[in-house]
């Protein structure tokens, strides 16, 4: 076990431990702070509460969460339900599409969507058909356009895991359900969804992961702006650690990014903790 653990030392624990160290320092990138770095105790946390980017970034973070975990969720389980029983060329056909979407990379997404929504962009350019006048979507809802490409990218994920959950759904539970009258909704309500909550509340928790830590596709549509409208705490994080030269402050932020993503998590596993006493 030796080899292993010092594998998680040095490439998990090791980093955590780091990133915790500087953040009671006065750590920089550059300059006589860089030569000399100094014990500050707990003076970076008590300098980010009382910062109202901090803080609006926090609720930008939160919102970007919710927006596109629910998106990626609802898009995803809809798919994976309309693709049920349908025949290998269909599924093949979506299925690549979809996942296309969530294998490029994500500057090249960012890129995409912000062709798309630019006042020059495809969009702007299909409204006009209709009469409708350019508009700048990237400034007028800069936080929806980059939950909107955020989805539209993670939506495979959470497509594939449902249909797997989706296959190992009884068909005679949901058979009975409709010789007794259930409409289409009622079976999917009161069989298929309490069969999925397992499966609802692993996707859920791992969505949520791996949007709390997207960066590159914010920084390349809107980087953060316009002001700070779209700043999340990643890209605050980036401005304050990388810009600015405060590794102090900035891993300080980073800290933050990971209790916002723990109080999401210790809901999932609650979740996961309840279906297993059933």
């Amino acid at each position: 076990m030796a080899p292993a653990l010092f594998l998680l030392l040095a490439f998990f624990a090791g980093p955590i431990l780091w990133t915790v160290w500087a953040s009671l320092t006065n750590a920089a990138l550059t300059g006589a702070q860089a030569a000399q770095t100094d014990f500050v105790g707990l003076d970076n946390f008590t300098e980010l509460l009382s910062d109202p980017r901090f803080r609006t970034a926090t609720v930008l973070t939160v919102l970007f969460l919710v927006g596109c975990v629910f998106g990626q969720t609802v898009l995803g389980l809809a798919l994976a339900l309309l693709l049920q029983n349908r025949n290998g060329a269909v599924r093949a056909t979506v299925g690549a599409i979809v996942v296309g979407a969530w294998v490029v990379p994500e500057v090249v997404a960012g890129f995409v969507w912000y062709a798309f929504l630019e006042r020059e962009g495809t969009l702007n350019t299909v409204l006009g058909w209709f009469g409708t006048g350019p508009q700048n979507w990237l400034f007028a809802a800069p936080l929806l356009a980059v939950v909107l490409a955020n989805v539209w990218k993670g939506t495979a994920f959470s497509m594939m895991t449902y249909s797997a959950g989706l296959s190992e759904v009884p068909e005679d539970l949901k058979e009975a359900a409709r010789v007794d009258g259930a409409s289409a909704f009622q079976v999917l309500w009161h069989v298929v969804i309490p069969l999925l909550r397992r499966t609802l509340a692993t996707t859920l928790l791992l969505i949520t992961l791996q949007t709390v830590q997207v960066f590159t596709l914010i920084f390349v549509m809107t980087s953060g702006g316009p002001g700070a409208r779209s700043t999340t705490l990643p890209l605050l994080m980036y401005q304050e650690a990388l810009r600015m030269g405060d590794l102090g402050y900035g891993t300080a932020i980073a800290l933050a990014l990971l209790v916002v993503a723990g109080l999401f998590s210790i809901v999932y596993v609650w979740m996961l903790r309840k279906e297993e006493d059933r």
